[in-house]
């Protein structure tokens, strides 16, 4: 039972560069489109890593004027955003660059909005209410995880409510992604599982949604292939860079089918356990992902279409994974206990993903999911 061809307008705006070593090219890529003074968005860690040096010394060689904003947090807030944009005001930037995992380029894209449109990020929440234009955005994903690299929406969180604001336009979107598989290798296991749980998690609640296309099933199709791949491999041999480019490109395939087709039920379940348990979006994701998946497959177009990725028991599948990275299968390994599961499904259902889940959720079907999940 195939899914129906739905009308779509595919564009793609931001230009793909992928391989080894190709971070060189960063300076070069940044006067092709008129940048004089770029801005690097990173965090500590990629910092300490030395590829923000190595960054930064492609482009000072051409002959682009560059500073380091090194402070992002992960889950970035308004409060980042507006500390990014103070550093990208006082530098006077003309270019901004996204140098790290989903935190660095989500705070790269808010703090593009803010400087070149005004206003505040609750402005921008939703899609398409920036009026003006926006700086030049490279992105180079340093994890393969979230596929920000090729989307238009930056996920900040509210300061105070910790409520997630998708915040989107198409003038966010990176006008290049540069994909260095050879910038990943260094990331600690623990961060290359929970990147890599929540680029599978893409590909698979792509794959069903009921925004999906004739488009975003070639990308969501590809990116599980990729990520599923390489996953395995990287587990037993975290340095072989090829696994590493196959999770790099699977995750920006992702990226490109979440902004085509929107995700599930899987990351409206994944928020609250972060805001409330401070659970690693990754884990949270992925302890959710089985039953959804078996929650969605009584839709026989759904089950069809998670039949046709995986020939055995998908949503089993899915948990032997994260047995296999050493990831909790159970949320009560966070602390959810019975009198918890309420809240979170008030607050799974409020959050923006769970209207494109193929089967519709009503607050005691979260209920349910957080308590098969326990």
């Amino acid at each position: 039972m195939s899914m129906p061809l739905l009308p779509f307008d595919y564009q793609p705006r931001t230009r793909l560069i992928f391989g080894n070593g190709t971070l060189a090219q960063v300076g070069d890529l940044t006067r092709e489109l008129g940048g004089t003074r770029a801005l690097i968005v990173s965090d500590p860690g990629i910092v300490k890593a030395g590829y923000v040096t190595r960054a930064v010394s492609y482009l000072v060689a051409a002959g682009v004027e560059t500073r380091v904003y090194g402070h992002v947090r992960e889950n970035p807030s308004t409060e980042d955003v507006d500390r990014c944009v103070e550093a990208a005001k006082e530098f006077q930037t003309d270019f901004i660059i996204g140098l790290g995992g989903g935190s660095s380029m989500d705070t790269a894209k808010g703090c593009n909005f803010i400087l070149t449109n005004g206003g505040r990020m609750h402005d921008y929440w939703g899609t398409g209410k920036a009026t003006k234009p926006m700086l030049p955005l490279i992105a180079i994903p340093t994890t393969a995880g979230t596929g920000s690299e090729c989307q238009s929406y930056a996920l900040i969180s509210d300061a105070e409510t910790h409520v997630k604001m998708a915040c989107g336009d198409p003038k966010a979107a990176a006008k290049i992604a540069i994909l260095d598989p050879e910038l990943t290798v260094s990331q600690p296991n623990r961060v290359t599982v929970c990147t890599g749980i929540d680029a599978l998690s893409h590909a698979l609640e792509t794959a069903v949604t009921n925004k999906g296309t004739a488009i975003s099933t070639v990308f969501s199709r590809e990116a599980f292939r990729l990520c599923h791949e390489g996953f395995t491999r990287i587990q037993s041999e975290p340095t072989d860079v090829e696994a590493r480019g196959q999770m790099l490109l699977g995750a920006a395939y992702a990226g490109i089918a979440i902004e085509n087709s929107m995700l599930g039920a899987a990351h409206s379940c994944a928020n609250p356990l972060t805001a409330k348990f401070n659970v690693v979006h990754g884990e949270a994701v992925g302890v959710m992902l089985p039953h959804i998946i078996r929650f969605n497959s009584k839709i026989p177009q759904a089950a069809a279409t998670y039949a046709s990725y995986y020939a055995g028991d998908l949503a089993n599948r899915v948990t032997e994974l994260l047995v296999l990275a050493n990831m909790p299968v159970k949320i009560s390994h966070y602390g959810v206990t019975e009198t918890d599961l309420l809240p979170l499904a008030e607050m799974a259902l409020k959050q923006w993903t769970a209207q494109f889940n193929p089967r519709p959720l009503t607050v005691e079907d979260f209920v349910e999911l957080y308590r098969a999940a326990m």
